[in-house]
């Protein structure tokens, strides 16, 4: 019997001095979502005769002046390879943020919507993270006739890859959030 009320005695004082510990625990840091300032996106032809760009640039961030958004003209009927570069050019120095959106790969997925649907966008199988599914840094880009639209890119940080159409690229089911979303005016000729 003393033994049980020593032990509930011991285990009564060991809580009290554990409530009043004053000392923080360590936060829990996040993954915080990297400052991208500057997105390329260029399109090689199938011919490698044509590189075009789509280019936007915000250096100040969000607020303050506005975005400088610019986009070559595509050819109809035409294949391009696509690779896109994420910067952060707000510093001395840029950084490359592409290396990590690639090394963090299940943890991220590049989105490109066309509207009207007159162009077809596939990811290229040789970009995909470690479960095989797609990241969307380079793709494959085909047009067909003349017109004019626009082409939406979106980062997600921690989509759900395995939700239902999102490693073909459909972003409704995807979650996560949203990193950068750039429209680009698009012109087919």
């Amino acid at each position: 019997m003393k033994f049980k009320s020593l032990f509930f005695s011991s285990l009564a004082l060991l809580t009290v001095f554990n409530a009043c510990n004053d000392e923080p625990e360590d936060p829990i840091i996040a993954n915080e979502s990297e400052l991208i300032t500057t997105v390329i996106y260029e399109l090689i032809s199938e011919s490698k005769a044509d590189t075009l760009q789509l280019t936007f640039r915000d250096l100040d961030g969000d607020g303050g002046m506005a975005p400088e958004i610019s986009s070559d003209t595509l050819k109809a009927n035409t294949n391009y390879t696509g690779l896109i570069k994420l910067l952060d050019e707000s510093g001395d120095d840029t950084e490359d943020i592409t290396v990590e959106v690639s090394a963090e790969g299940e943890e991220h997925q590049l989105f490109y919507l066309v509207q009207p649907d007159s162009i077809a966008i596939s990811y290229n199988s040789a970009n995909v993270d470690g479960n095989g599914n797609p990241v969307g840094i380079s793709t494959q880009l085909s047009t067909g006739g003349a017109f004019q639209g626009s082409l939406t890119i979106t980062l997600r940080h921690e989509p759900d890859k395995f939700a239902d159409g999102v490693a073909d690229g459909k972003i409704d089911n995807a979650g996560g959030e949203t990193d950068i979303e750039i429209e680009f005016p698009i012109a087919v000729e």
